[in-house]
């Protein structure tokens, strides 16, 4: 049997895990979802959910991928061999699977942003038709599927050459770059003339909205989301590590970091948004409409700002991509025992053609409803609403009950002491209740509300 691919170094697989949850998720979708949702309020909401909940439900899918030392189905079937638990890989695998196939379309559409700044077409859009050129765009036949192929075939390239060489090589390279120029623009949005008004709106609460369920489910599930939870990616990773990596300062790391790439990201859009008086709840199209006016309203400098933003989103989700597919890839190396090139091809290709209707369904020809929403919008939904806090709450469950209590401390290093009772009286408790209720509205908000 072949030896198993492991982390050449401690802070590589951090950088990774770090990667995966730095996405689309911490600048596209935190972006919106914060402006949909009240700004502070939301933030600290955020927050909250993001260290009461998702950091025990991190630190327990490290310790099940360590553990295991398989994909994700095979760590469950390693630990609980026989038992029900492997549900959780299964959702796992599937959800990675449904999140690619329409996260590869949203990426492409940075790309097509990055591309069309570089050439000088998207500079030559009027003043107010940016919703018309981004409309144009994703309602095409060819483009959408096009720029989606050519970002899902970097990704495959970079899983086709495996976890030291692939995956560990682009994050080392990868989330240095993406901090710095998130660190560059975060320090330009400081000197807009609406800087104030920006961090206004993400640090001084409307202590109103806390009243609102609304913005505890937006934020729960934008905290499953960003930290890559539910989908296997974490376990995923985790299972190449050393038994000697210390798995709490590991998580605590993924977590703190992620946060801060999505607070700065928050500091470079909202200074820009109040500047040239665009609005904070624009939505999805926050990127792809409300900035790109923004930038056109910058002059000169905006050219350079945009080229500079769209690279940025598009590292951010070619990290988090690559962690995606590499679900995936684990699961049909072990399951069929194909070799890692085989895996890649096989699953990059099936997982691209799925995201074909996704590419379609924005105005395209396959823009008919399924269930009253567009293809894209149904798989988000079914994600992000069930499949994902259903995952992280299999987690919880299995590693707070399910598995032996000494195990479960000893893998994670927390044996005999008050961090690992509180984490394992997290698991059992406070993240179930948290993921139950937020299940619970999702669907009362569905087929009640």
């Amino acid at each position: 049997m072949a030896t198993r691919e492991q982390w050449a170094t401690k802070m590589g697989f951090i950088l990774a895990a770090v990667g995966s949850a730095v996405g689309l998720g911490n600048i596209w979708r935190f972006s919106y979802v914060t402006g949909e949702n009240g700004g502070a309020a939301f933030l600290i909401i955020y927050v909250l959910c993001i260290f009461l909940v998702g950091l025990p439900v991190l630190l327990a899918e490290f310790s099940i991928g360590r553990k295991g030392q398989s994909d994700v189905i095979g760590s469950y079937k390693n630990i609980a061999p026989g038992k029900p638990w492997v549900i959780g890989g299964v959702l796992g695998v599937l959800t990675s699977f449904l999140i690619l196939s329409f996260y590869g379309v949203i990426a492409g559409w940075v790309v097509y942003y990055f591309f069309s700044y570089l050439t000088g077409s998207a500079q030559a859009v009027g003043a107010g038709e940016y919703g018309d050129f981004f409309g144009a765009f994703i309602g095409g036949t060819a483009g959408p599927v096009v720029w989606q192929v050519i970002f899902m075939a970097v990704v495959v390239g970079i899983v086709f050459f495996g976890v030291k060489k692939g995956i560990e090589l682009s994050n080392k390279i990868f989330m240095p770059l993406l901090a710095l120029l998130l660190i560059i623009l975060a320090g330009y949005s400081l000197t807009l003339d609406g800087a104030g008004e920006g961090l206004a709106f993400l640090f001084t609460p409307d202590w109103g909205a806390f009243a609102e369920p609304s913005v505890y489910v937006a934020a729960i599930g934008q905290a499953f989301f960003t930290l890559s939870l539910g989908m296997g990616a974490m376990i995923a990773y985790s299972s190449y590590l050393p038994k000697d990596a210390r798995l709490p300062s590991a998580a605590g790391t993924v977590v703190t970091l992620d946060t801060l790439f999505a607070i700065i990201a928050g500091i470079v859009i909202f200074p820009v948004v109040f500047t040239f008086g665009g609005e904070p709840g624009d939505g999805p199209g926050l990127i792809f409409i409300a900035l790109p006016e923004v930038f056109n309203a910058m002059g000169g400098a905006g050219t350079f700002v945009a080229i500079v933003f769209f690279f940025l989103v598009a590292i951010a989700a070619l990290s988090s991509a690559i962690s995606l597919l590499e679900v995936s890839v684990s699961y049909v190396m072990r399951q069929f025992t194909w070799s890692r090139r085989k895996a890649t091809l096989v699953a990059g290709i099936l997982v691209t053609l799925f995201g074909v209707p996704s590419a379609l369904s924005q105005g395209g020809p396959l823009s008919q409803p399924i269930f009253g929403l567009p293809f894209l919008d149904l798989v988000d939904t079914i994600t992000d609403q069930y499949t994902l806090p259903l995952g992280g709450l299999i987690v919880a469950l299995f590693v707070g009950w399910g598995w032996n209590k000494v195990d479960a401390l000893r893998e994670t290093g927390l044996t005999d002491s008050i961090i690992g009772l509180l984490w394992l009286w997290f698991l059992r408790i406070v993240a179930p209740l948290g993921i139950l209720v937020i299940l619970g509205l999702n669907i009362y908000n569905m087929f009640f509300a």
